[in-house]
C-alpha cells in the first residue's frame, strides 16, 4: 500500500480534517486525523495493518504495544497480523504504564505500533517503557507521521508522511486570529 492509497482512505473516510485543534502533544495544529474514522471499519484496519506488518517480517518480534487510546486497534491488527501478543499503556497519573494485568517479560522483543506520530513523545514513553521492564525495542510503526521524518534508532514503517502545521499555543496564529479552538484527542476528553 504506498502513501498515495493511505491518504485516499483516510480523505475518503473523512478523518483528514480542517480547523484549528489542541493536539494531545498540546502543539495547535490546523491539520487533524481522527483515525478512528478509519479504523472503525475492520477491513480498513487490517488492510493498513497488513500493510504495517510487512514491515516487519523477520524481526524474531514477541509481541507489539501501542499507546492508548489510538494506538490500541492499529496495534492489536498489526499483531493479529504478525500472530503475536499485543499489551497497551495507558495514562495513570500522567505517565504510561501497564495496567489491567497486562505485562511485559524481559528479554521480550517488542513492535511499537502507533496511529499518529505528532512529536514523538507517546512513543518515547512507550520505548522508555519497554526498557524499563528489561524488553528490546524491535522496530517502530505508525499509520501516520506529521510533520517530518523523525529517527527514534529503530527501524521504523509509517504508511503516510503527512505534512500538516503545528505551532506551540504561544505561537499560534490561528489562536491570534480568535479561531475557536477544538479538542477531539483523547487526552482531553471529559
Amino acid at each position: 500500500m504506498n502513501p498515495a492509497e493511505v491518504m485516499e482512505i483516510f480523505e475518503r473516510e473523512g478523518a483528514v480534517q480542517k480547523g484549528h485543534f489542541l493536539l494531545t502533544s498540546g502543539l495547535h495544529s490546523d491539520t487533524y486525523v481522527q483515525c478512528a474514522k478509519v479504523l472503525q471499519y475492520p477491513h480498513l484496519a487490517e488492510s493498513l495493518a497488513g500493510a504495517l506488518a510487512k514491515g516487519f517480517d523477520g524481526r524474531d518480534i514477541d509481541l507489539v504495544i501501542s499507546p492508548a487510546l489510538g494506538g490500541i486497534i492499529i496495534g492489536y491488527m498489526v499483531a493479529l497480523s504478525l500472530g503475536k501478543r499485543m499489551v497497551f499503556a495507558e495514562r495513570k497519573e500522567g505517565k504510561l504504564v501497564l495496567r489491567r494485568g497486562q505485562s511485559i517479560p524481559a528479554g521480550a522483543r517488542a513492535l511499537v505500533v502507533e496511529d499518529v506520530i505528532t512529536t514523538g513523545g507517546s512513543v518515547n514513553e512507550v520505548m522508555e517503557l519497554l526498557k524499563e521492564a528489561g524488553a528490546e525495542v524491535r522496530g517502530l510503526g505508525a499509520l501516520i507521521e506529521r510533520g517530518g521524518d523523525r529517527d527514534f534508532n529503530v527501524p521504523k514503517k509509517v504508511l503516510l508522511q503527512l505534512e500538516a502545521r503545528a505551532w506551540d499555543p504561544a505561537e499560534c496564529p490561528l489562536c491570534r486570529d480568535g479561531v475557536e479552538v477544538e479538542t477531539p484527542g483523547s487526552r482531553y476528553l471529559g
